[in-house]
């Protein structure tokens, strides 16, 4: 693994357009059972343009802005030997339906404890128009050869 990619910054990448059967599948598989999650009239009454995901379904496009650095031959992770440490959300607003997301990359730290290398990387998940949804922090472990 590449210590000297701490700091790095990925920009943005693909869009991911947040459909409403996608929020529904993630409410009924994680059991997140507010009707806003699956009845747009229940969003509707809450102000919203539709469904609304629950707070967790920015793990998806958080995961997607993660391997970005993942796939970066530079980075020098070895997939096979990495262990999800910890993950966070701060909303800014909720993720609507229709949303279209685009998630810009840092690698805020990289260290060293024992063997393993630990990454944190911090995603800032904004709509396509440039409007602050979320921002995701997380935590790899890339075990070392002793582990």
């Amino acid at each position: 693994m590449n210590s000297d990619i701490e700091g790095r910054q990925y920009p943005a990448g693909d869009v991911y357009e947040v459909g409403r059967e996608q929020i529904r599948a993630f409410a009924a598989a994680t059991h997140a059972d507010h009707a806003a999650y699956t009845d747009p009239d229940a969003a509707q009454a809450l102000g919203y343009s539709d469904v609304i995901a629950p707070p967790t379904f920015a793990v998806i496009p958080a995961q997607r802005s993660d391997a970005r650095l993942i796939a970066d031959p530079d980075a020098g992770i070895d997939f096979s030997r990495v262990v999800h440490g910890s993950q966070r959300f701060t909303h800014h607003r909720p993720i609507v339906a229709g949303d279209r997301l685009v998630a810009e990359l840092f690698v805020d730290s990289v260290r060293t404890v024992g063997p393993n290398a630990m990454v944190t990387t911090r995603s800032e998940i904004e709509a396509e128009d440039g409007e602050r949804v979320v921002t995701a922090i997380s935590s790899i472990v890339i075990r070392g050869d002793d582990s």
